[in-house]
């Protein structure tokens, strides 16, 4: 199932905590990268935050591994969660 998960930067950070909390996020970012969960990741543009496309069981997987990071759990992002899929209608298109 795919899974996009829009986060969203909520409670500023101060550069010691910038440090503190990215050297841990970073890393486990990239371990779920590795790992196949996270399959592409973009910065946003209109506000502070990221958004990841998911390959994950459930939106509950998903929300469970993203709320673990920690952004999320030292309380300065928060993320919306939607599970998505095929353009249904373009199989119309095939039909003979």
């Amino acid at each position: 199932m795919k899974v996009i998960a829009i986060g969203t930067i909520i409670k500023p950070m101060s550069p010691e905590q910038r440090q503190q909390v990215m050297s841990k996020e970073v890393p486990d970012t990239l371990k779920h990268y590795l790992d196949g969960t996270l399959e592409q990741f973009w910065y946003r543009t209109d506000k502070p935050g990221v958004i990841f496309l998911m390959n994950v069981e459930s939106v509950e997987k998903a929300k469970a591994t993203i709320e673990a990071l920690p952004l999320v759990t030292n309380g300065f992002a928060q993320y919306e969660f939607m599970s998505v899929g095929p353009l249904a209608p373009l199989g119309m298109l095939l039909q003979d």
